[in-house]
């Protein structure tokens, strides 16, 4: 018993290991350290840009260091921009999104009304990356967003789950293996595939009306795997593989959402597609 107990514990820890290459490199400082500038709630959204953005971290991550890069580009083209800590399991600090998603999904909820509040907007656009691109949809399909929200962009979401690189595929092999991983981390185990979530979250179609969505997808995606699998179908949809933009664009998962300037471009033109450009790489390293 021993060495099947011991096996099961190797599996889960090498399934954390695969997601942990969602954390940013500088997750080691606490998530409540400044934002530099973003989360102001005195801000009031512009005629051009007249709605708020809320920025949705991913699994591991927190609501500082997922936006390091992201939230200032954003800021600087005029937007008012918040983020938030969601999915926290109890004596864990930093790391979060790791509770069950539809309970993220409620805390999602509850600060998109904050933000709406504090700006007076209508509705709020949505930018995730992981599990923070998928995450969202649960909150516009079954908690009333879609009345509050007009745009979702997903940034490497896993819209349909994760193998993670093939790994879950060894679940069935290792008896306990999935009801361990449900204890120790349920939002990571309802990113699996063929999870009872992600089962909920598709049955009837990927997509709600009302909304517009974005996916941003990079070929060279280490864990959300397949990378097709981001994809949404239905109306009003948008799907970027950013290698068709910029072929020279090596950014995997944890790079397309940190630092990339091709995602983040293809991001301001999906919130204003009114005044969107091309997306090259001459034109954004230019």
């Amino acid at each position: 018993m021993l060495p099947v107990k011991r096996a099961l514990r190797h599996l889960a820890a090498l399934l954390l290991a695969a997601a942990v290459a969602t954390v940013p490199a500088a997750a080691a400082h606490a998530s409540d350290a400044p934002s530099r500038g973003w989360n102001d709630f005195t801000c009031k959204p512009s005629a051009a840009h007249p709605r708020p953005v809320v920025l949705v971290h991913g699994t591991f991550g927190n609501s500082v260091d997922n936006w390091l890069a992201l939230a200032p580009y954003l800021e600087d083209r005029g937007y008012c921009v918040y983020s938030f800590d969601y999915g926290q399991l109890p004596g864990v600090p930093v790391f979060h999104g790791l509770g069950p998603i539809d309970k993220s999904a409620e805390q999602l909820s509850a600060f998109v009304d904050k933000v709406l509040a504090a700006t007076g907007a209508a509705k709020a656009d949505l930018v995730g990356h992981s599990q923070g691109g998928m995450m969202p949809r649960y909150y516009l399909k079954f908690l009333g967003g879609a009345a509050k929200v007009n745009a979702l962009v997903g940034i490497a979401p896993d819209n349909h789950g994760t193998t993670l690189d093939g790994l879950a595929a060894l679940l069935p092999y290792f008896p306990g293996a999935s009801d361990l991983l449900d204890a120790a981390t349920p939002g990571l185990a309802d990113q699996v595939v063929g999870s009872a979530f992600l089962t909920r979250l598709n049955a009837g179609g990927d997509t709600v009306p009302g909304v517009h969505y974005t996916v941003l997808a990079t070929r060279y995606d280490e864990v959300v795997t397949p990378w097709r699998s981001q994809y949404l179908s239905g109306p009003d949809v948008r799907n970027v593989l950013l290698q068709d933009l910029c072929p020279a664009d090596l950014s995997e998962h944890l790079a397309i959402g940190l630092y990339d300037r091709i995602a983040y471009h293809e991001v301001a033109n999906a919130l204003d597609p009114a005044h969107a450009t091309p997306t090259t790489c001459a034109s954004v390293f230019s």
